[in-house]
């Protein structure tokens, strides 16, 4: 049988598109690879590294993106799928829907998470472009990554996630301006389809459905938290009497096939029980925990770790692109306690040696990967991983949250 290689293990460390978990990725499989399905890593990948001590998850992924972030264009802009092998882009239409969306989404995520600047830096420089060349009165529309000329005049509903994305960094002006545009087609159909046409102002062919995805509701969550503006609220209420009225069936509620006559299909997606619901829930329960929200020591948080000073749960959860809440705090107090106790431990052994005492001791930066790291996150023959020390956190103080009324990296946080 012929041998497999892990996801990873390219030329330009981005992953191959598919792989099976037991025997590697196929040597049939297409090189090809969507942009997010490169960029959609760190959230789980660093919090995997965080909470268990092996950096290589983590570092896996920052590789995978820094490696798409060498292949921008001389305008700045990313296409759609890349070979990850030759590192050509096959398909160069830019934008921010289907196949970058959760790309630009991680950035930002991730630096939220993380509090890294280069992640920051990264979207921010992406932003630039994006608003130069594919924003036209608040629509994003697509473009050609290498020219700037508009290739598509579409609105797809994925790209709704972007007004939630632009409030996360506090720009709300644009993101509410952009919501109203994306509302106006949610108010003209009772849902968003798939693509809408910007100059005709309608449906395109076959692209007419809506599999009842949560993006525009995951938006309007994240625009009432920083805005207090009750019309988000009325963009929630519609979607529930839409949902309702529309898509309900006696098993469930279906995919809607054509908004303009709402014939439904048979089928269920699994993100409307796990983000469309879980969104709705949380745009109309803006004290919940996962908001950080409630009176300051009324919420669920709870002390952990050594000693039970680590303040877990303590609010500001960051959403993988699959609506999973993840705690910032939790993997703060572990990777710190990491790094404090490596410290420690060569402080110890510097002082254990008398004929170096007089040089200060060299502290590893445990957040950079080891010499000679592998690029595989699988092992090889023979090789045995060493054990990582047990879960366990230092004092992370509650007042240390990341957001404020739904905003982060902003003066007031």
């Amino acid at each position: 049988m012929t041998a497999c290689r892990p996801a990873f293990q390219t030329p330009s460390g981005m992953p191959y598109g598919t792989v099976n978990l037991l025997r590697g990725v196929s040597p049939s499989e297409t090189p090809v690879t969507c942009t997010a399905g490169v960029g959609t890593f760190i959230l789980e990948f660093a919090a995997l590294s965080r909470l268990t001590g092996d950096t290589t998850f983590e570092d896996t992924a920052r590789r995978a993106l820094k490696s798409l972030w060498t292949t921008r264009s001389d305008i700045g802009l990313v296409g759609n799928h890349i070979d990850v092998v030759s590192k050509k882009w096959v398909a160069q239409d830019a934008g921010i829907g289907a196949g970058v969306d959760s790309y630009f989404e991680y950035l930002v995520k991730g630096a939220i998470m993380l509090q890294d600047e280069e992640l920051l830096h990264m979207f921010l420089e992406y932003d630039r472009a994006i608003q130069n060349y594919t924003r036209f009165d608040d629509w994003y529309l697509w473009v050609q990554m290498h020219k700037g000329t508009v290739t598509m005049p579409v609105f797809q509903s994925l790209e709704a996630f972007w007004p939630g994305l632009q409030s996360l960094l506090g720009n709300l002006d644009g993101a509410v301006r952009t919501f109203q545009n994306y509302y106006s087609v949610w108010r003209q159909y009772g849902g968003l389809p798939e693509f809408y046409s910007i100059p005709q102002g309608h449906t395109v062919d076959k692209r007419e459905g809506y599999p009842l995805r949560p993006e525009l509701i995951e938006s309007a969550m994240y625009l009432f938290r920083a805005t207090g503006d009750h019309t988000y609220l009325q963009l929630g209420l519609d979607a529930l009497e839409s949902i309702e009225k529309i898509a309900k069936t006696s098993c469930g509620y279906a995919s809607v096939k054509d908004l303009r006559d709402h014939q439904l299909d048979n089928r269920m997606e699994s993100f409307f029980l796990a983000e469309t619901i879980k969104y709705l829930y949380l745009l109309f329960d803006p004290a919940h925990f996962l908001h950080g929200g409630g009176t300051e020591g009324g919420g669920s948080w709870e002390e952990g770790g050594e000693g039970g000073q680590c303040v877990l749960g303590a609010g500001g959860f960051v959403f993988n692109t699959e609506a999973h809440p993840l705690d910032p705090a939790a993997l703060y107090c572990c990777s710190r306690h990491r790094h404090d106790r490596q410290q420690l431990r060569e402080l110890l052994l510097h002082l254990s040696q008398p004929d170096r005492q007089s040089q200060p001791p060299a502290h590893r930066d445990t957040e950079a990967p080891p010499t000679g790291h592998s690029d595989s996150i699988v092992l090889k023959a023979g090789e045995k991983k060493s054990t990582p020390p047990p879960l366990s956190c230092p004092v992370q103080p509650f007042s240390a949250r990341l957001a404020v009324l739904g905003q982060v990296f902003s003066d007031n946080t």
